[in-house]
């Protein structure tokens, strides 16, 4: 499970807010992409230096500054010195192990949240954090590597329509949000296929090599049930939070991320117990087999038993047995030999026994 579960060894005995990324380097170069938007305009550049970024301020539009690749520490400290964030704040950023959460630290409020990927070719689930700064004006997101569910969020802002543009830092917030949540379920049809197919197989010939499959499913579904449950308390809290940050308009909308959410977390409890009832399946057939196989053995005993005892008879070395001297007994013992045999196979095969 090292892949989902990171270790910790740079953090113990460091003082709270000390700035340590903690999880895999995934890009070897920071990328930083500033957007400015309005009703009218916008504006979309990848910047070199996040001192670029600082240096466009403007009250009137909206700025969304989206960081790819974390592990530049001093990146993240000077967006921290330049936007006055928390010292604990930069600290969750940095960690990629942080369990999904939402702090509202009165003039910003910061999320931290899951994003899954599923990669095709190798039937295997992909996870990385992403983090979120809103206040009036401002969005910053933080991801791990290159790469998002953003795409279609960007296409409705460069057409310069629909709410995006109309609403603030808040409404963008949600919008991430709601894409994040919203890739969780084309990861979930993905996890279904693969149930589905690992039951199919499990039906057909269960093997070790299935079983391994179950049990990184088991794996699967305890991280995306680990990420999943805190959303909902993140987005209840956004919700029923009165943040002067937080408009009205978008609490709406946050009602039906609750929503999906919701709706994740019923199928990811549908799918643990399918997955359970995989491994009892599998169990059982192991079992089966094993008995079917028992079965064959005792029948095939069971049938040998009058014919040894008849070799038996006929082995032993007694000078005076009637049908020593008789010129056909050997003939006449194997042929009832054979008839003993054959009755008690149609007699098994009566009693449905094989």
């Amino acid at each position: 499970m090292s892949k989902f579960f990171r270790r910790r060894l740079k953090k113990p005995g460091l003082a709270p807010g000390t700035l340590v990324h903690i999880g895999e380097k995934k890009t070897e170069k920071t990328k930083i992409t500033l957007i400015k938007y309005d009703e009218a305009s916008y504006h979309e550049k990848e910047v070199q230096t996040i001192e670029e970024c600082f240096s466009l301020e403007d009250a009137r539009t909206t700025k969304w500054i989206n960081v790819d690749g974390i592990h530049q520490i001093e990146t993240i400290r000077k967006i921290g010195n330049h936007y006055s964030l928390h010292p604990l704040t930069l600290e969750d950023i940095l960690n990629t192990d942080q369990r999904p959460k939402m702090d509202d630290y009165e003039d910003y409020i910061f999320v931290v949240l899951k994003m899954f990927f599923y990669i095709e070719e190798h039937h295997e689930l992909m996870a990385e954090q992403v983090s979120l700064i809103f206040r009036p004006g401002l969005v910053i997101s933080f991801q791990e590597k290159e790469g998002d569910v953003f795409d279609l969020i960007r296409e409705r802002m460069r057409s310069t329509k629909g709410k995006i543009v109309r609403y603030g830092s808040d409404y963008l917030t949600y919008a991430l949000i709601d894409a994040i949540v919203d890739h969780y379920f084309v990861v979930l049809e993905r996890v279904g296929e693969r149930i589905e197919y690992l039951q199919e197989q499990l039906v057909a010939e269960p093997s070790n090599e299935i079983l391994r499959g179950i049990h990184e499913l088991k794996r699967e579904m305890i991280f995306l049930r680990r990420s999943a449950w805190p959303l909902r308390e993140i987005i209840n809290k956004m919700e029923r939070e009165e943040s002067a940050l937080i408009q009205e308009t978008t609490v709406i909308y946050l009602r039906d991320v609750y929503d999906h959410v919701m709706q994740v977390i019923d199928t990811l409890e549908t799918f643990r117990e399918m997955v359970s009832g995989m491994i009892d399946l599998y169990l059982t057939s192991i079992s089966n087999k094993m008995n079917e196989v028992m079965k064959v053995l005792t029948i095939i005993a069971t049938i040998f038993i009058p014919l040894t005892f008849i070799a038996g008879v006929y082995g032993m070395n007694f000078r005076y047995m009637p049908e020593l001297e008789w010129r056909w007994a050997y003939f006449v013992v194997l042929i009832v030999m054979a008839l003993i045999g054959m009755a008690m196979l149609v007699y098994f095969r009566k009693k449905k026994w094989v």
